[in-house]
């Protein structure tokens, strides 16, 4: 039999120290204690500051991709977990990297959130009716981008932060806007937050977004085991494709990138949106296919999308 942690043994939980963070460690901590009937002492969380939370202090109003990527987020992490400080780390999977470090795997998805962006500010309903010309603040490329296809008359000004950090930054009247994700705000019990939630039909969202993951050493029965119970297949079905199509698309740009899969009975649909850093352009597709299939599926969106992709579409210049 596997052996359980106990409480003079406890499985250490990697994660970020951010609020939202936390509360995504929480709920996995919460999940194994039900699924085990373990007590609380039978786990720990272990929070752990990354390159990319300095990143945050240090040069906030420089994109993401000029400080170093999604790998700012995770790479501290990931060596805790190489070097046995920690046992697993939980994260969120729109913030992951499609490749994980040498024996590391990521195999657990709790299940999936909300993965509609929320609109937030003080001064509109919707996106519709913000003024032309108005401030809005975003640290996503691929926010960024579909807001300039749709509304080129907004100013788009550099936005980073926790949930916190950037409601104090609309109260200061750095911009009139901003975007979250709805299964943050509803993670940390702020859906109220949210002037309105954008419908995927209108901002498609980032891949993996509303999705946690908890990655593990590959040589760790005790982990692979305890995770196992509380990992959600359908969630990890969708991320099979989603993933896979990211994958392909990081194989050869960085570009702003969307993409949503959903189940159509026994099959899945994706759909797909690459746009040119400044918006002018976008191009968008969709497949369906046997969920067997997800990761090729996504990989074929990805390749079909490249291909309609003319030469200079994913340069930043």
């Amino acid at each position: 039999m596997t052996q359980m942690p106990s409480s003079m043994d406890p499985l250490k939980i990697g994660t970020r120290g951010s609020p939202l963070a936390l509360a995504q460690a929480h709920e996995t901590r919460a999940r194994l204690m039900a699924a085990h009937d373990l007590p609380e002492d039978a786990f720990e969380i272990v929070v752990i500051k990354t390159s990319g939370d300095n990143a945050a202090l240090i040069a906030a109003d420089k994109p993401l991709k000029e400080v170093g990527g999604k790998g700012l987020f995770t790479k501290e992490i990931e060596e805790a977990m190489l070097a046995g400080r920690i046992d697993i780390a939980v994260h969120s999977m729109k913030d992951m990297p499609v490749l994980q470090p040498d024996g590391l795997l990521l195999d657990c998805y709790l299940p999936r959130e909300d993965v509609r962006d929320a609109f937030v500010s003080p001064v509109s309903e919707r996106l519709a009716d913000l003024p032309q010309g108005a401030r809005v603040g975003s640290s996503s490329l691929r926010r960024r981008a579909q807001l300039a296809h749709v509304r080129p008359d907004l100013e788009l000004v550099e936005f980073r932060g926790n949930v916190q950090t950037r409601m104090k930054k609309l109260e200061d009247g750095v911009a009139a806007a901003t975007f979250l994700a709805m299964a943050g705000l509803n993670r940390l019990g702020m859906a109220h937050v949210a002037r309105s939630a954008i419908e995927v039909t209108e901002m498609l969202p980032a891949v993996a977004q509303g999705a946690i993951g908890i990655e593990r050493r590959i040589a760790d029965p005790r982990a692979e085991a305890l995770l196992a119970a509380i990992h959600d297949t359908p969630t990890g079905q969708r991320l099979a494709a989603e993933r896979a199509y990211l994958a392909t698309l990081d194989g050869s740009c960085e570009t702003p990138i969307a993409g949503l899969a959903v189940f159509e009975g026994d099959q899945l649909w994706l759909r797909g949106e690459i746009l040119r850093p400044d918006g002018s352009e976008a191009i968008a597709g969709e497949a369906r296919g046997a969920i067997s299939d997800a990761a090729e599926l996504g990989a074929d969106l990805a390749r079909r999308l490249l291909a309609q992709a003319p030469e200079g579409f994913f340069s930043w210049r």
